[in-house]
């Protein structure tokens, strides 16, 4: 991996940008931070680990510039917003063009993007992630999209109260118990974020699909069981449940429901990443522990 150009990673504090921010200090190539705190204990670990911490916010675009003078390449997590409603998908329109903008105006040669994956008539996996993506597209010279699936590390929790995670030894979803869902590791996300950042001749303009696994929710709950000790069940979400969380989560559940499904070819990326992480890999190396951890906090709050 080229070493001597800077990396602006948006979102390092969380799933996706923490996973790319230490993969890429792990192979020497200088990361910026962008961090609305940077007294957070996240960002203090990645401070720790080498990164440089820069405070910027999407909300806040006069911030941002700062944040990406002087780097060659950024990787930016959808600045997904919530409001009283749940997600808000305007204002993570907003925010991703503002990134885009600054970016462009930075001077940023390459932007990889990782979105949500695509299901057949849906490109882009929601409209506001397609439309960021037209603007960086627009406005960036070269462009690589990553199209993760359903995180595995969602089975710690997630943003939204009430789909995924495990409650009372219970996993809720919209998907049926008895149908492959393909998953993937975040970690994976990050190998292939390397890949293209290092590779931009490669990879500039293309779109990856990412999966690395596909197992039925009742086979992904068995799975949890066996390795953490603890009974683990699927309960799939009904439809009145769905439209309660959020009107794209409902949506979402009847696109499912009349057969869209992502569409990841997981053997070719296998060929791309040898190392592509199984359900099973990712409890083996790292999730069994989270888990068990997770599981025994909630039977503490519920005991």
């Amino acid at each position: 991996m080229t070493t001597d150009r800077t990396v602006v990673v948006t979102g390092a504090t969380g799933r996706q940008g923490g996973a790319t921010a230490r993969r890429l200090l792990a192979a020497g190539r200088p990361v910026r931070a962008l961090v609305r705190d940077t007294a957070a204990p996240a960002a203090a670990a990645l401070e720790r680990a080498g990164a440089e911490l820069v405070r910027g916010d999407f909300d806040d675009p006069a911030s941002l510039p700062a944040a990406l003078e002087g780097a060659a390449a950024l990787f930016a997590v959808p600045p997904v917003a919530f409001g009283p409603d749940g997600l808000d998908t305007e204002r993570e329109l907003t925010r991703g063009r503002a990134l885009a903008d600054a970016a462009s105006a930075a001077g940023i040669g390459h932007v990889v993007f990782t979105g949500v994956a695509s299901t057949p008539g849906q490109p882009g996996g929601s409209e506001s992630k397609r439309r960021i993506e037209e603007r960086l597209r627009e406005r960036i010279r070269s462009v690589t999209v990553l199209r993760p699936v359903r995180f595995m590390s969602n089975y710690l929790g997630s943003a939204l109260t009430g789909l995924d995670g495990i409650v009372d030894g219970v996993h809720r979803h919209i998907f049926p118990a008895d149908e492959p869902v393909q998953i993937i590791a975040v970690e994976d996300i990050a190998e292939f974020a390397a890949l293209a950042l290092d590779r931009s001749d490669l990879f500039a303009g293309r779109s990856l699909e990412l999966a690395g696994d596909a197992l039925t929710p009742a086979e992904a709950a068995a799975a949890i069981s066996e390795a953490t000790g603890v009974p683990v069940r699927y309960e799939r979400i009904t439809r009145a449940g769905a439209a309660a969380l959020h009107p794209e989560i409902a949506r979402v559940r009847e696109d499912w429901e009349a057969g869209s499904r992502w569409h990841a070819d997981i053997e070719v990326l296998r060929v791309i990443h040898p190392g592509l992480r199984t359900l099973a890999d990712w409890l083996a190396e790292s999730g069994t522990a989270a888990l068990r951890e997770r599981l025994r906090e909630s039977g503490r709050r519920t005991g």
